[in-house]
Formats: structure tokens, C-alpha cells, sequence
């Protein structure tokens, strides 16, 4: 069985780093890289079928942006073959934990932000949640 390793990506520079750390680990242990960005979207019971359907349609739209203008360059910049990418919707950290163990991944690789706001403090960051639910290691990166 091969190894996989994922990492969670944003679309910002820390991102950036973060991919490319998680790269040159996968290559260092011959795994495959799974790159995934996750746009947060939360279900509301209280719509009409009509804007169900509308909301759908904008869903559809979004995940194929997110391909092309996250997911796609990412895969370029880090130029490598054993490298995929993946576009989901939920919770950041509850749908990358989800993913990994989806996949059987090895190791989950996410940056760490700087800002650290009030938010993050009361509700916590996607690395420290991710930390706390993972069944698999993950690597912080700075």
C-alpha cells in the first residue's frame, strides 16, 4: 500500500509553503501529495426548493472557480506528478480530517495563519482543530 499525504491549501503565500513543505516530504517517503482547498458553505433548512436550486447552481460555479483559481495554479507551482488536487465544501478542518481518512492519508500538512483574531482565539484556528480531531499526524507549518 503506498503512502498519501494531504495538505490543506488556502490560495495564500503561507499556503504556498505549506504545499511545498508537504511535497518535498511525500517525495522524501514516496507518497502522493493530495492538495485540498475547502470552501465553507453550511446547509440552511429554512430554503425554498427554488433557492435550494439557485444555491445549488452557485455551489456548482464556485467548486469549478475554486479548481481554477486555487487548486490549478497550486498544482503548476508545485510541478510535480504525484500531486492532485480536490475541492470540497463544509467545515475546514472537519472535512480535511474527513478527506484524510477518506483516502487512508498518512500525514496532513496545513500552515499556520498569523493573524490570530479574536475569532480564531474563542473558536479556534483550522490547525488547532484539525490537531485535535485528526486519527493522523499533522505537520503545522509557519
Amino acid at each position: 500500500m503506498s503512502k498519501s499525504y494531504v495538505v490543506g491549501i488556502d490560495g495564500s503565500e503561507g499556503s504556498i509553503r505549506t504545499a511545498q513543505y508537504a511535497l518535498a516530504q511525500a517525495d522524501k517517503a514516496g507518497a502522493s501529495l493530495k492538495v485540498i482547498h475547502v470552501l465553507e458553505w453550511s446547509p440552511y433548512s429554512f430554503l425554498t426548493p427554488e433557492e435550494l436550486e439557485e444555491r445549488h447552481k452557485r455551489r456548482q460555479e464556485e467548486l469549478e472557480r475554486a479548481k481554477t483559481a486555487v487548486i490549478g495554479p497550486m498544482l503548476e507551482k508545485l510541478g510535480s506528478d504525484s500531486a492532485e488536487g480536490e475541492v470540497r465544501y463544509g467545515q475546514i478542518a472537519e472535512v480535511i480530517s474527513n478527506y484524510c481518512d477518506e483516502i487512508g492519508a498518512d500525514q496532513a500538512f496545513v500552515g499556520r495563519h498569523g493573524g490570530g483574531g479574536l475569532t480564531s482565539r474563542l473558536f479556534g484556528s483550522v490547525p488547532g482543530i484539525l490537531v485535535q480531531i485528526s486519527n493522523i499526524p499533522v505537520t503545522v507549518v509557519p
